[in-house]
């Protein structure tokens, strides 16, 4: 908790947490964890896309690697635990066995995954993608809000493009993956749990919607006669609510809404708006965006407007490792705790390596509701120190069984 405070004094902003790719705050905050990964004794680097990783080495060089991990970028105006919890507290589990001289039959390898939100170039899971063998070469033209592209941005931080390819791990080397998360729900604190343990992880659809209307002066025109792109696009906005409301696990949001040009005298001729549609599997996913496709015809045809939809990202729902959650389940028994297992509806750096290895994820309980991407996001210490204690177990067992 100590360690969550340190590393949000580095802020982009005064006020509240903002620690996007590679500006100034994100490559002080890489080179604390680099220090402290190297003063609790573990191998340290910082990698061709500034993730940091820092290697408890097993008793064979030859032994294969389970990587414990998370992310230290953040959302704008974040709070202090969302990705960094995960990293600290496999921080703390690697000292723990480095103080104890307690070996290992594989490399354990803490990293610091440099960007899992997009915030900054708009694309996710940057550094997970890398060391998962998933990174595009084409992500290197991505530009920010200020022009600036994603290879210049590495270039100025010092970091060279071409090594990115020898990042990725083989699947032969690896044991598994295992990620500490807040959970970003309420589910936990309803429960009056700790900690929970994730099934899988939603895959999701989101698409850009444009509807293209008529625009006319807002005194002349007779209601009977318009053709209102925002009265469409509020039509789908509250079916996509009560579709998504209809299945457990189904969730739909229109994060973006926007009327181009608008102006409080004129019907709005143009609104574009995002959906967002995630489920717990993807056939309970896909029938959702089925049939807000067909609603959208629906009202494009009643309403006499042209609807366009483009899809810009479609992750498929990833199940966790069985044996993995089995380990989870009875280290959360013996910590004297009822095992609780459900799916995560955001998205995790976990997610990339599916089909690479085994993964599995600890959720531990927000406060205040459940709220986290918000200086309101809070975790007791108490609860905390249970999760470092699950890992530990975890990882133990894991040892005697490999």
């Amino acid at each position: 908790m100590e360690l969550a405070d340190r590393l949000a004094r580095w802020s982009e902003s005064p006020e509240g947490l903002t620690c996007t790719y590679l500006s100034p705050a994100h490559r002080t905050v890489a080179a604390e964890i680099r220090d402290l990964m190297h003063q609790a004794g573990l191998v340290t680097e910082v990698d061709a896309v500034a993730n940091v990783i820092g290697r408890y080495p097993a008793r064979e060089e030859s032994a294969r690697t389970l990587i414990v991990a998370s992310h230290y970028d953040t959302v704008r105006n974040a709070g202090k635990y969302d990705g960094r919890l995960g990293i600290l507290i496999a921080l703390v589990l690697a000292e723990h066995l480095k103080r104890l001289n307690r070996k290992l039959p594989f490399h354990l390898d803490v990293i610091a995954f440099s960007e899992e939100e997009g915030v900054r170039f708009s694309s996710s899971f940057i550094g997970s993608r890398a060391v998962a063998g998933r990174f595009d070469a084409r992500l290197l033209e991505c530009r920010d809000a200020e022009g600036v592209s994603l290879a210049a941005a590495m270039a100025e931080a010092g970091l060279d493009p071409a090594k990115i390819p020898a990042l990725a791990r083989r699947r032969e080397d690896l044991l598994g993956y295992l990620e500490v998360h807040i959970e970003q729900g309420p589910v936990l604190l309803e429960a009056g749990l700790p900690v929970g343990i994730v099934s899988a992880i939603a895959g999701s659809v989101r698409s850009m919607i444009t509807i293209t209307g008529t625009a006319g002066h807002a005194g002349t025109v007779p209601m009977a006669r318009r053709h209102d792109a925002a009265a469409a696009a509020a039509e789908l906005v509250l079916y996509v609510e009560k579709r998504c409301a209809q299945a457990p696990t189904l969730v739909g949001t229109v994060g973006q809404l926007a009327i181009p040009d608008g102006a409080i005298n004129i019907i709005p001729g143009r609104c574009v708006l995002s959906v967002d549609v995630r489920a717990g599997d993807d056939v309970t996913r896909d029938a959702a965006i089925s049939d807000i496709n067909a609603e959208m015809a629906r009202i494009a045809a009643r309403r006499g407007v042209k609807i366009e939809s483009r899809e810009v990202q479609r992750t498929a729902t990833v199940p966790c490792s069985p044996r993995l959650q089995s380990l989870l389940s009875d280290a959360v028994t013996r910590a004297g705790l009822s095992p609780r297992e459900f799916p995560s509806g955001a998205g995790h750096d976990a997610m990339m390596f599916d089909a690479l290895t085994d993964i599995a994820m600890l959720f531990v309980r927000c406060g205040n509701g459940g709220v986290s991407h918000s200086p309101r996001e809070i975790i007791t210490a108490e609860d905390a120190d249970i999760a470092a204690r699950v890992m530990l177990d975890t990882v133990l067992r894991l040892a005697e069984t490999s």
